[in-house]
């Protein structure tokens, strides 16, 4: 009784329940008029007839005659009396069988049991909730972030102004809560002042609203906001957002950076205090056919090759891996050994023919942009006029069309990058140009996570997700920098040296044998040592600084953090 009056209170709280329960009782008291009337009527019949009943009597005939049920016990023998029982049954298959049950349904019934699924969408959050994640949408970033606050053991709530996509998600185990983003009230039950971060996915008109309302009530909760346009970059600011990302901008840089055309030089990834992560193609260089060992790349420059990528395929190099021409070598050292390694092998140039690039989008223009930056000759190929209008270097038309990319230059072009937002003409694409050119670097962009490894298996030498980079940047944001995208699925991350492993050597701990993940860098209170020796000892105040994949730096923090 007490979950039902509960559950009934919830249900009058809506002005509109109220009115559809109005309407309810009055069909009911017309119901029961008409019983009345009809019970009156038949006493009056009845003693016309001859017949003597009782006033109950009475309703049990009424009610029999309504219900279609009949007994037959009690009938009239006159055909004015048998005419009246035609307009009961008539009047009782009216009502009773037909508006009855179609009104409680459609005016009870099916809005009390809305109500009821509606209740177990969260509306606010515990008073005791505290360094918790707002995430105002549900979109590829965020379905990509949350399993990685989950990782991290940080607590996050979804924000959904839509109550049936609220429980779709809730019953999908996502944390979400139901209120209108636009409303300072709703920040309130979020609890937003006691939050550790606001991120606002949407898109720049509403993260602006929703950064100008949160600001009304705290003026320290970070909040990072995606901004699609550029000019959008200083309304956000001016709105209280903290953090502006520009994820096609940055996803177009990272794909620009491996490209194997141009100048070869080390392009800076991440940097975790003194060390910094690059990457090189070596291709044209006097380093193609060597070993790590043979190349003296460490005893020459001091930088040290952490990572070694062969046509998509990441590896942890040994001295006796052998560079060829498609390798892209990941360096670690500092800003000053970097410099040395460029001084060496910038001389050398790849390719002075144009890359392709497929898509004129935000990220293929950021793309452009990077390789013009880098004196890189460059070609889009873009569908739309509306878009090509006003860009360089453009060839408009189909890219599924060969003519087109034949008159962009793909029979010549060293690398084409596949910047589209839909996966799916990405997928088509990368597999078209493979057939056409199986030697050709591909680098294709993909939208959702899921979609990374189908490109791979179309035959792109590296993919890069918006969502994965967009998800990684804002853990940045939460988690102080400590963590370097360098590919799908590939991480350099830090964690302070734990009991497990202080006072031990790298070598005694295992940790490469045991996750899959290399250290490349301590960072002790004297300062940053790369690629330490491993019999070295890790002091108290370390931090380590390791590269390795998702499942690695699990496994890492399951047995070592």
């Amino acid at each position: 009784m007490k979950f039902l009056s509960s559950e009934l209170a919830y249900f009058l709280r809506d002005a509109k329940a109220r009115q559809n329960v109005r309407a309810l009782l009055r069909l009911l008291l017309v119901l029961l008029l008409l019983v009345v009337v009809f019970t009156v009527l038949f006493h009056v019949l009845m003693a016309r007839e001859g017949q003597q009943h009782s006033w109950l009597t009475g309703l049990y005939w009424t009610l029999t005659v309504m219900s279609t049920l009949g007994f037959g016990d009690i009938t009239f023998q006159s055909d004015l009396g048998r005419a009246f029982s035609v307009v009961v049954l008539v009047s009782g298959i009216i009502f009773l069988l037909v508006l009855l049950p179609f009104t409680f349904i459609q005016f009870f019934y099916a809005p009390w049991m809305e109500a009821q699924r509606q209740s177990r969408a969260p509306r606010s959050l515990p008073e005791d909730a505290a360094g918790h994640v707002i995430l105002t949408h549900y979109d590829a970033v965020t379905m990509s972030l949350i399993p990685r606050l989950e990782f991290y053991g940080r607590p996050y709530v979804v924000l959904e102004d839509d109550v049936a996509r609220a429980l779709e998600l809730h019953d999908r185990g996502i944390r979400v809560m139901v209120g209108p983003r636009d409303d300072q009230e709703t920040y309130r039950r979020l609890r937003v002042r006691e939050a550790a971060l606001l991120v606002a996915t949407g898109d720049d008109f509403l993260n602006t609203n929703i950064a100008f309302t949160v600001r009304e009530l705290t003026e320290t909760v970070p909040i990072a906001s995606l901004a699609r346009k550029p000019e959008s970059v200083d309304v956000l600011e001016l709105a209280g957002s903290t953090h502006v990302i520009q994820l096609p901008d940055m996803l177009g840089r990272s794909l620009a950076r491996r490209t194997l055309a141009g100048e070869v030089r080390a392009n800076v990834i991440g940097r975790f205090g003194q060390l910094v992560i690059a990457e090189a193609p070596v291709i044209g260089t006097p380093f193609v056919g060597k070993t790590l060992a043979e190349s003296r790349l460490r005893e020459v420059t001091g930088v040290n090759v952490v990572g070694v990528w062969q046509r998509g395929q990441f590896s942890i190099p040994h001295p006796d891996t052998r560079i060829e021409s498609s390798t892209v070598l990941v360096l670690a050292g500092t800003d000053a050994q970097l410099e040395h390694f460029d001084s060496l092998v910038v001389i050398y140039n790849v390719f002075d023919r144009p890359v392709l690039i497929l898509g004129g989008g935000r990220v293929g223009q950021a793309v452009a942009a990077s390789l013009r930056e880098r004196e890189v000759p460059y070609r889009i190929v873009e569908q739309k006029p509306e878009t090509a209008h006003g860009l360089e270097h453009m060839v408009v038309g189909s890219a599924a069309d060969l003519e087109v990319l034949k008159r962009a230059g793909i029979d010549e072009a060293p690398t084409t990058l596949v910047t589209t937002s839909d996966d799916a003409i990405n997928i088509y694409l990368t597999i078209y140009c493979r057939r056409l050119r199986p030697d050709m670097q591909i680098i294709s962009r993909a939208t959702l996570e899921r979609n990374v490894s189908t490109l791979h298996r179309a035959g792109a030498d590296f993919v890069m997700s918006y969502a994965s980079m967009g998800a990684n940047t804002i853990l940045n944001v939460l988690e102080k920098g400590d963590v370097v995208m360098l590919a799908e699925g590939l991480d350099v991350f830090r964690y302070p040296a734990s009991d497990r492993v202080l006072g031990r050597s790298l070598r005694e701990t295992r940790i490469r044998e045991e996750t899959g993940c290399s250290v490349i860098a301590l960072e002790t209170p004297g300062g940053t040592v790369v690629n330490p020796d491993p019999a070295r000892p890790i002091d108290d105040g370390s931090e380590l600084i390791l590269i390795g994949t998702a499942e690695g730096e699990r496994r890492f923090k399951e047995r070592f953090s």
